[in-house]
C-alpha cells in the first residue's frame, strides 16, 4: 500500500469517526416519541407510494392501521388488493372517492364524497388502536376547498391521539397543513414517462 493510499484511508477513517460521533450525539438527544402529522406533497411521483410503504411497515410490525382514499375510485390497485386480501385484520381500507374531479365533472358529488371520506377519517383517527391512518390524496380535496383546511388542522391538533401517526398525501398541500405538520416531504418532478407518451403501468403506478 502506497503512503498516499494509506494517508487517504486514515483521513477517511478520521472523517467517518467525527461523523459517527456527531450522529451519536444527535441520536442520544432524541428520546421522545409522539404521533406525527406527516405530509407528502409536490408534483413528483411517489407521494402515495411512500405513504403505503409506511403502512406496510405498520402491518409488518402488527400495528393496527387504516387507509382512506379521497380521490381514487374503483380501479384495482396493488396496495388495496394486497391489503384487503391478506391484511384486512391489521389494516382497514376505505376507498371513498369516485375518481379525479376532472373525470367526475360533478362538483357537488365530489364535495359530498370528500365530506364522507373526512367523517370516516375522523372516526379512524379517534380510534386509539390505529397507530397510523393514511389519508390518501386528501390534499386534492383541500386544494379545491371540498374540505375546510381550518377544520382539518384544528381536528388534527386537538383530537388526534398522542401516539397516532396521520399521513396526508397529494400535491399542492395547503400552507396551514404544512405549518401544522411534524414531517413534510416534497416530491420534485424531474422526468416522468407520461410526458413521453408512456401510459401508467401495473407495478409502477398501481
Amino acid at each position: 500500500m502506497s503512503d498516499e493510499t494509506k494517508e487517504d484511508l486514515e483521513k477517511h477513517a478520521t472523517k467517518m469517526a467525527k461523523k459517527k460521533a456527531a450522529r451519536d450525539k444527535i441520536k442520544a438527544s432524541t428520546t421522545d416519541e409522539k404521533g406525527l402529522i406527516i405530509v407528502h406533497t409536490g408534483k413528483g411521483k411517489g407521494k402515495s407510494s411512500a405513504a403505503f410503504g409506511m403502512i406496510f411497515r405498520c402491518i409488518a410490525h402488527e400495528m393496527p392501521c387504516a387507509v382512506v382514499q379521497f380521490i381514487k375510485g374503483g380501479m384495482s390497485t396493488g396496495e388495496r388488493d394486497l391489503i384487503t386480501s391478506r391484511f384486512s385484520d391489521r389494516c382497514q381500507f376505505h376507498t371513498m372517492g369516485e375518481g379525479f374531479t376532472w373525470e367526475t365533472q360533478d362538483k357537488s358529488r365530489d364535495i359530498e364524497m370528500a365530506q364522507a371520506a373526512w367523517e370516516k377519517s375522523k372516526e379512524l383517527i379517534r380510534d386509539e388502536t390505529n397507530r397510523m391512518v393514511l389519508l390518501d390524496e386528501i390534499n386534492i380535496a383541500l386544494r379545491y376547498d371540498y374540505l375546510d383546511i381550518a377544520e382539518v388542522v384544528a381536528f388534527l391538533q386537538a383530537e388526534k391521539p398522542p401516539m397516532t401517526h396521520v399521513v396526508l398525501t397529494g400535491r399542492n398541500a395547503k400552507d396551514e397543513l404544512i405549518e401544522a405538520a411534524d414531517l413534510v416531504t416534497e416530491m420534485e418532478l424531474i422526468k416522468h414517462p407520461f410526458r413521453s407518451g408512456i401510459k401508467a403501468q401495473i407495478g409502477v403506478e398501481f
